[in-house]
């Protein structure tokens, strides 16, 4: 007779005594971080109010910690403690617990629904980690903070991740119809005036979020919905942002599905949803391999701050479409992509502490990224219906939507609007020319802000 099959369960019920257990765990941790000790044995036997072992270490745990901070939100502060909390929202304690309560939403996102899991599951991580009191495991000799100053700090891994991305992309679609490039292009008019829109915003509170030129210009980075960009960008021109700008870029990213439909279907009709392109044609593999070394000589002679992304991006491409470094090729999409992948989410979770990522200028980053994310995505649809107007081959609309450069999310949901349409309607390939060009497009204007306010 056949075994009976058991049908995995992720979570399953967990028994009375694992109740039991955990809950005399938890009032043993209480009662020490309240500092309660039925019967204190002094370190010395000498001065009278000598601290006893038992104080010394409930000064040390995390929820002694905890309720201190939950104390401190009942009481008015001294003005040395408004100092130490350097614009922080909430006290070191509470600020804490939001902030390890918005890792586990992080690895929530990233598990349950899928969004960006390869980024925002180590982030949310690394987050937990980073507000874990006493520990200091963010600190600069910290476990996150020595991997931040290896390859963070120094913008190494944001360029290793770039080579890896050029390694698993096709340039194919772009060369089939170059001017797609145009829609990749207008979609970085997002970062542009979201840089306006964060030194307007500095203006118009007061004082109360202040962002200096720098950070203004790191925060529109976010409109190209790249997060290497954006921490490229970020690690150069405002460090102290790099947290809270990290967050929202790979946030918005893994959003897509949800921010872009709305605004693709609010600036077209059903009848410019529903066009149908031309196939593209074959592209051959000498342009292929001449193209990465075209794009990056261009770069060297227009915008040299902008060759060491659009430098390891090329690289990356041409060590794939080579093909002849087959070795090396499937190292940087798998080996080494993934291994900075982690090292990078970990040490971006490790900028979320407390007291840095709960301020208001946090809270204003987040709002100037949403509008530069659409801002992005309209001007790419926009872009593209003046284009059909002109155009001798009918062009999509909703391809523009695509130049933000969220590979390969972008492209799929515009596919997927598409098809909801018109259900032979097949926009993918269409939409990775405007996608790939996205990337190229938000690596030189990070050249450029790095050039002008770097």
């Amino acid at each position: 007779m056949a075994e009976k099959k058991i049908k995995y369960r992720p979570i399953g019920r967990v028994d009375g005594m694992w109740w039991l257990t955990f809950g005399i765990i938890l009032a043993a941790l209480f009662s020490l971080g309240m500092g309660v000790s039925p019967s204190p044995r002094p370190l010395a036997d000498s001065d009278e109010g000598s601290e006893s072992t038992f104080d010394r270490l409930s000064e040390n745990t995390g929820l002694k910690n905890f309720i201190d901070g939950f104390a401190a939100l009942f009481k008015e502060a001294t003005p040395m403690e408004e100092e130490e909390r350097d614009g922080a929202i909430l006290p070191t304690g509470v600020g804490q617990i939001v902030m390890i309560l918005i890792g586990l939403l992080l690895i929530y996102l990233a598990i349950s629904k899928g969004f960006e899991p390869l980024l925002l599951l180590p982030i949310g991580f690394g987050g937990i980690l980073a507000n874990i009191p006493v520990a200091g495991i963010a600190d600069p000799d910290g476990f996150l903070g020595i991997i931040y100053n290896m390859g963070i700090s120094n913008g190494v891994f944001p360029l290793l991740i770039f080579m890896g991305v050029g390694a698993m992309t096709d340039f194919g679609p772009l060369l089939a119809n170059p001017k797609t490039a145009l829609l990749g292009a207008a979609a970085q008019f997002g970062i542009f005036a979201t840089l306006l829109g964060a030194l307007m915003l500095s203006d118009l509170t007061g004082g109360a979020i202040s962002f200096s030129l720098k950070d203004a210009a790191a925060i529109g980075i976010i409109g190209g919905a790249d997060g290497p960009t954006a921490i490229f960008v970020a690690s150069r021109l405002a460090p102290d942002l790099l947290g809270a700008i990290a967050v929202a870029a790979y946030s918005y990213m893994a959003l897509v599905p949800i921010i872009q439909p709305p605004i693709m279907k609010l600036l077209t009709t059903e009848r410019e949803r529903r066009i149908k392109m031309a196939q593209l044609r074959k592209v051959g593999k000498l342009e292929k391999i001449f193209f990465p070394l075209i794009v990056l000589f261009l770069c060297i002679l227009l915008i040299p701050d902008a060759t060491p992304l659009i430098g390891c991006l090329m690289f990356g491409n041409l060590v794939k479409e080579s093909g002849v470094v087959e070795r090396l090729s499937k190292t940087i999409q798998n080996e080494l992509i993934n291994i900075v992948t982690i090292l990078l989410g970990l040490a971006v979770g490790g900028k979320l502490m407390a007291d840095k990522f709960l301020s208001a200028e946090t809270l204003g980053i987040l709002a100037l990224g949403a509008v530069a994310f659409s801002i992005g995505t309209a001007t790419g649809v926009l872009l593209a219906k003046l284009m059909n107007l002109i155009s001798k081959n009918p062009i999509n609309p909703l391809i523009g939507a695509a130049g933000v450069s969220a590979v390969p999310m972008a492209a799929r949901v515009v596919n997927k609007v598409g098809l909801d349409a018109n259900p032979k309607n097949f926009l993918l390939m269409h939409a990775m020319g405007p996608n790939v060009s996205g990337v190229i497009g938000s690596a030189v204007a990070a050249g450029v802000l790095i050039a002008l306010v770097g």
